[in-house]
């Protein structure tokens, strides 16, 4: 089985992991495409990290419209396409894409089969030509992978009638993520983190005023960049806590587990906009896995990612966010149990292996399907 997969997502290192697990399928040849770099929206440029490259081909190629999740396209796809003559191409992009459109094309001109990734969580309706390159897709693809349930049920309200299955687009590796003794030095106090990047939806407001409300006097990391980083530090310093407060920049991803170690809780407060919800929260399946508790919002994903191994609040709500922060600073037999319920939940549920033999399992169903 050749299974040729185009995803900038794994310009990460840690997500490299699940190709490596999918390397040591019977029968499996692999190859992926991806670029030099991807520029986030709000947040800057992230590089390519090379991490587990074993067992499969990893294909650097340049980009068209970098940063354009939309219009961004490989001019050099087409190449890769007729020399490794796929089974099947894994678009691990949303549907709408002028690059899901491109890689069906080149699918289809081999008579491989598709499938695609979509994390959509809200029905939004495109105009022309992203309406159209949708339709196109949900026509050629035998398979739709969604990152949650509610990505299942906007699929079916845009008329996609194929096989759907939930499979988180990658997951952890619990032999990076795992509990790590307490750094010496690292300071006494309870420490509330957080992680990610620093933009308005992801709440990390209501964090600061959670925190400045406590008169346990918490300390607070905060790791992350953003358009949003010089009016958290005004906040924190308008609440009188910038001396609990510190803000470390970006993190390269070998970094998060030390750090993380460091940690009493982390909170994920993502907070819904209208054109955005919460559509899993990676952030709370690595702190899990290293045996931090975690507390998220009721935004999307989070409380189905959570389930009974953390806390949830209602987003935004301050006072309820302070309320399970002061719970769990004064209970330290349950902070336990919600370590050990985290690293569980993620052995069960989350780990690169886990993902990567659900998905060898659609890729074999759809070779099978005449349909696909």
């Amino acid at each position: 089985m050749r299974v040729l997969m185009i995803s900038k997502a794994l310009v990460t290192g840690v997500y490299q992991k699940k190709l490596e697990e999918l390397a040591t399928m019977p029968g499996m040849e692999l190859l992926a495409i991806v670029p030099p770099f991807w520029i986030e929206g709000r947040v800057g440029k992230l590089p390519l990290t090379r991490m587990f490259t074993d067992g499969y081909e990893l294909a650097v190629e340049e980009m068209r419209f970098n940063g354009h999740h939309h219009a961004h396209f490989y001019p050099g796809l087409a190449k890769h396409v007729r020399r490794f003559r796929p089974d099947i191409v894994h678009i691990d992009e949303e549907p709408y894409n002028v690059v899901a459109v491109q890689a069906t094309r080149l699918a289809r001109s081999v008579g491989a089969k598709t499938l695609f990734f979509t994390w959509q969580n809200l029905d939004r309706r495109y105009p022309p030509p992203f309406s159209l390159f949708e339709r196109y897709c949900y026509r050629a693809a035998g398979v739709a992978l969604a990152g949650n349930e509610d990505a299942v049920q906007v699929l079916r309200r845009k008329g996609f009638r194929k096989r759907i299955e939930v499979i988180p687009q990658f997951g952890v590796d619990p032999g990076i993520f795992q509990p790590l003794e307490r750094p010496p030095g690292a300071a006494d106090a309870f420490a509330v983190g957080y992680y990610g990047r620093l933009v308005p939806e992801k709440g990390v407001d209501t964090l600061i005023e959670a925190v400045a409300v406590l008169e346990e006097r918490p300390r607070l990391v905060i790791v992350g960049a953003g358009e949003s980083l010089e009016s958290l530090k005004r906040l924190a310093q308008d609440r009188g806590i910038a001396d609990r407060v510190e803000f470390r920049g970006t993190m390269g991803s070998d970094e998060i587990p030390r750090m993380l170690s460091e940690l009493d809780v982390v909170v994920v407060p993502s907070r819904t906009r209208p054109n955005w919800k919460e559509q899993f929260g990676r952030v709370i399946v690595e702190a899990m896995a290293c045996e931090v508790p975690v507390i998220g919002s009721d935004s999307g994903e989070i409380p189905h990612v959570i389930g009974d191994a953390g806390l949830v609040f209602p987003e935004g709500d301050v006072q309820m966010l302070a309320q399970r922060l002061r719970r769990l600073i004064g209970d330290r037999a349950l902070r336990r149990q919600l370590a050990t319920a985290g690293r569980q939940r993620v052995l069960e549920r989350y780990t690169q292996r886990q993902i990567a033999e659900r998905t060898f399992e659609v890729y074999r169903d759809l070779i099978a399907d005449p349909r696909g």
